[in-house]
């Protein structure tokens, strides 16, 4: 059975420490060698909202790209992602990078154009994994990082998860 290495984005503006928790805890049962960013706080983008934590994790798979992504909606949707009457965002999973895949996979674009335009995506995933080249890109993440010029506040928050430090020194 191979194995496929997989970086997700997360993100919460609502009860947003026990969502990421809750949705860590749910993607650990489906990754192995599982790895998590710091957690850093930012505006919301693209909706009116309060702030969004995020946070990026990698890991290793079995499971084929359409079928971890359906199991993300399913996480997704036992945090009220699909509730009628939900009120911001519990809990977004989006798979940013599926191995070295590029182009578009059953409706899902990879790698994700949020990687380039999102400082809440390309920060954490950086200090993550700085050496992962862009498929698309053709630079490091840490390379992208440096030379990124994104107009967006993103802040480290203190943040653990089951006994691990996700937070980013200040």
């Amino acid at each position: 059975m191979s194995l496929s290495t997989v970086y997700l984005g997360l993100g919460s503006n609502i009860d947003r420490e026990r969502h990421l928790c809750a949705g860590l805890d749910a993607l650990a049962g489906i990754l192995q060698d599982m790895r998590c960013s710091a957690v850093f706080e930012s505006q919301a983008v693209g909706i009116k909202s309060g702030p969004f934590f995020n946070l990026v994790v990698s890991g290793q798979t079995a499971l084929p790209l359409l079928e971890l992504d359906r199991r993300l909606k399913f996480i997704e949707a036992e945090n009220g992602r699909y509730a009628p009457d939900r009120k911001g965002l519990p809990l977004d999973i989006d798979v940013l990078m599926f191995d070295e895949l590029h182009g578009t996979f059953d409706g899902l674009v990879l790698p994700r154009a949020e990687i380039l335009k999102n400082a809440f995506v390309l920060w954490p995933l950086s200090l993550l994994a700085p050496d992962l080249v862009h498929p698309g890109a053709g630079k490091s993440m840490a390379e992208l990082w440096q030379q990124a010029n994104i107009q967006q506040e993103l802040a480290p928050v203190p943040f653990e998860w089951r006994g691990l430090q996700l937070t980013q020194p200040f």
